[in-house]
C-alpha cells in the first residue's frame, strides 16, 4: 500500500477545511452569529462551499501554468470539503429554514428560482462527491472522468444561484453584484483556462521559459568554471 506523504499543502488543506466550521460554531456559542443566525450560517456555509469548489478548480490550472503537481493531489479533498459545507447550507436551508416542510418549498420554487438552480446545483454534486474516492476511480474507468466534468456545469450553477440569492439582477446590473461577479469572473477563467489550445500555450510558455533558465543556469556554471 502506497504511502501517503505529509506535507505543509496537505496539512493547510485540511487545517482550511475545518476551521470555518469551528469559526461557525464558536459564533453559535457566543451568539454571535447577527440578529439572523439561520441566514447568517446559511450564507457562511455557502460561501465556503463556493470557495472550496473555486480552489478545486484551481488545482488543474495551477499545475500545467507552474509545473507544481501537488495541487492535483488535493483537489478532491478540497471538493470534499466544498460538498461538507454545500451539504451543511442544504441542510440549515432545508431543515432549520423550512423545517423539512415541502410543500411550503415546493410552493417557493417558482417565485423563488435560486431555491431551484441550488438544489440543481447540489444534486449535482452528490454523485461527484460519492465517487471522488479512488475505488470508483478505478471501477469507473473512462466514464469516472465524463462524469466529474460535471463540475463544470455546477460552479456557473452555484455562482447563478449567488447571484440571484443576493437579490441580484443581472441584465440591469442592479443588486450587491460585487461578490458573484468576482466568483464569476474566476470560474470563468478557471474553465477558460481548461481549454485545450490555451492549456497547451500556458504548457508551451512554460516549458520555454523553464528551458531558458536552465540554459542560463548551465551558462553561468561553465563561467564559473
Amino acid at each position: 500500500m502506497k504511502k501517503r506523504r505529509i506535507t505543509p499543502l496537505r496539512i493547510l488543506v485540511h487545517v482550511a477545511g475545518w476551521v470555518p466550521l469551528a469559526l461557525i460554531l464558536f459564533d453559535f456559542y457566543r451568539d454571535n452569529l447577527t440578529a439572523n443566525p439561520i441566514q447568517a450560517i446559511e450564507q457562511r456555509t455557502g460561501l465556503y462551499a463556493l470557495n472550496f469548489l473555486v480552489l478545486s478548480l484551481a488545482c488543474t490550472p495551477i499545475s500545467f501554468i507552474f509545473g507544481w503537481h501537488e495541487p492535483t493531489q488535493r483537489r478532491k479533498a478540497l471538493g470534499l470539503y466544498g460538498f461538507m459545507y454545500a451539504s451543511l447550507h442544504m441542510i440549515t436551508f432545508v431543515g432549520i429554514d423550512y423545517g423539512f416542510n415541502f410543500y411550503n418549498m415546493q410552493k417557493d420554487l417558482s417565485s423563488k428560482w435560486y431555491i431551484f438552480i441550488g438544489l440543481t446545483a447540489f444534486l449535482l454534486l452528490i454523485p461527484l462527491a460519492i465517487t471522488s474516492f479512488d475505488y470508483w476511480m478505478k471501477k469507473m474507468g473512462k466514464n469516472w472522468k465524463r462524469l466529474h466534468a460535471l463540475v463544470y456545469i455546477v460552479a456557473p450553477l452555484v455562482v447563478f444561484h449567488f447571484i440571484l440569492a443576493v437579490k441580484g439582477n443581472l441584465a440591469r446590473l442592479q443588486g450587491n453584484l460585487s461578490q458573484p461577479l468576482i466568483y464569476g469572473g474566476i470560474v470563468v477563467l478557471l474553465l477558460i483556462l481548461r481549454i485545450r489550445p490555451i492549456k497547451r500555450g500556458l504548457i508551451a510558455v512554460r516549458m520555454k521559459i523553464q528551458n531558458s533558465l536552465r540554459a542560463r543556469k548551465a551558462l553561468e556554471q561553465a563561467f564559473d568554471k
